[in-house]
């Protein structure tokens, strides 16, 4: 298959770039949110940001950006809570499961008097099995974990709150005005999903598709712009189908728009994953011609066998990712672009994972978050032929080489040119492509968007000197 990359074919090999793998392992979170109130109006407000006091629960949090946020909003209203620790987890996969099942009992082991609250899709998918663990006082179901009423003294000794998650049909508007040690601020727009991918049980733990109206997240963005964050990441678990359930039904493109038009003052507004099938034109208009719109696409793609995308019960195909990725090229041909990648799907025989490994190969997705399948219990996939969980590593980990390999040709493609480098730590940030970057030498100030001009190659990255 003739693919975009293909005219980097011909050149030398570049050095191999590690790829960080996708965040399981947990993250402090903090600052403070406020009290949730529907946000189904167009012209609702939040209210004004409370400054934080007393004791600061410590949170864990496992899995998305969407939990990343969610835990911005516990800490507030848990804020003043003493010896509690919040574990927010994910289902996505059972190695996340896993992962906050060892968090909550290393947690218990460190400090056995500490009163543990567990939360997140996980805990709402199957709470008894959360419960049940040594020193777990209070299991909180998805839309629980966002009410205030929820951390008061009085309702921590209630051992379970977890509603049926499958009858919410609004979302709760929630004020974060920080995210401890990050540069780059969270924004949720969308949250629940309608789809039923065969492999996937999110929907589940995050119930239907609800959309954060228009007004709710302009105000969530000048808030944080206000806080001093000069990039934002719109996210939601099936954020391209946000607006759907609002008056007139508009698109994610009109919700940028509209954000950039009235806070002017936000620098960077960046997408988090999109499906490849509802990227509208409005998108497209702001990639082409917006520079506050960052040059980046995550694509959830899952395969590039069409074959194995049927069974996944995805709604696009090998061809579909295809245009996407070409047009995105054509539009801005420095765009970085990344994906979500499952191995060893179910009935994946060699063949067919061949021609995923041949379409990411030539394609040069520069970013991929590749999972060796996790079967997830009462989804169709768990249900279908397996494939052994030893080829299914080894078939990530050849997966994984053909991304380092594109990163390390993308990498390569940014020498010389000046980019815009969001600094995360004195010495590193991300550029407007997303590209890691690493100063040569020198530092630079924490939250600063520094021009760099990347002078070299390593395994982390760009290496890059000012100008």
């Amino acid at each position: 298959m003739p693919g975009p990359a293909s005219a980097l074919s011909g050149a030398a090999a570049p050095p191999r770039v590690a790829h960080p793998a996708p965040e399981l392992a947990p993250q402090s979170a903090s600052g403070p949110a406020l009290a949730d109130r529907p946000a189904q109006v167009e012209d609702a407000q939040c209210p004004a940001p409370v400054a934080p006091s007393g004791p600061v629960p410590e949170i864990l949090t496992f899995g998305c950006r969407l939990n990343t946020w969610e835990s911005e909003v516990m800490r507030n209203h848990a804020q003043g809570l003493e010896n509690v620790i919040i574990v927010n987890t994910c289902a996505v996969t059972g190695e996340a499961e896993r992962q906050a099942r060892q968090a909550i009992r290393r947690a218990h082991r460190n400090n056995p008097d500490a009163r543990i609250v567990v939360t997140g899709c996980a805990a709402q998918i199957d709470p008894t099995r959360w419960s049940a663990l040594p020193g777990v006082a209070r299991v909180l179901g998805n839309e629980e974990k966002l009410k205030a009423e929820s951390w008061s003294p009085t309702a921590l000794a209630e051992p379970l709150a977890v509603s049926d998650i499958m009858a919410a049909h609004e979302t709760a508007a929630h004020l974060v005005t920080e995210f401890a040690g990050r540069t780059r601020a969270f924004v949720q727009v969308q949250q629940g999903c309608d789809h039923r991918c065969t492999f996937c049980i999110i929907p589940f733990g995050r119930g239907p598709s609800r959309s954060v109206p228009v007004g709710a997240v302009v105000e969530q963005v000048r808030a944080l712009v206000a806080s001093g964050y000069r990039e934002v990441v719109l996210t939601g678990v099936d954020m391209t189908s946000w607006g759907a359930d609002l008056p007139g039904r508009p698109a994610l493109g009109q919700l940028c728009r509209r954000v950039l038009r009235l806070v002017p003052e936000l620098e960077r507004l960046r997408l988090s994953s999109v499906d490849p099938v509802e990227i509208d034109e409005g998108i497209w208009q702001l990639l082409e011609t917006e520079p506050r719109f960052m040059p980046y696409l995550h694509l959830s793609l899952q395969a590039g066998a069409d074959l194995i995308l049927k069974r996944m019960k995805r709604r696009h195909l090998v061809g579909d990712a295809l245009r996407v990725i070409e047009r995105a090229r054509a539009l801005r041909p420095d765009i970085g672009i990344g994906a979500d990648v499952i191995a060893g799907f179910p009935t994946e025989d060699d063949g067919l994972f061949e021609e995923t490994r041949q379409f990411l190969a030539e394609t040069a997705l520069p970013y991929l978050h590749v999972f060796p399948y996790s079967e997830r219990p009462g989804t169709p996939a768990a249900r279908m032929r397996a494939v052994p969980v030893p080829e299914r590593r080894a078939r990530a980990a050849s997966l994984r080489a053909v991304g380092e390999a594109s990163a390390a040709r993308y990498y390569a493609s940014l020498l010389g040119r000046p980019l815009h480098v969001l600094m995360e730590t004195a010495t590193t940030g991300h550029s407007e492509q997303f590209a890691p970057v690493r100063l040569a030498q020198g530092e630079a100030g924490v939250g600063d968007i520094v021009t760099l001009v990347p002078v070299g190659v390593d395994a982390t990255g760009l290496v890059a000197e000012r100008i």
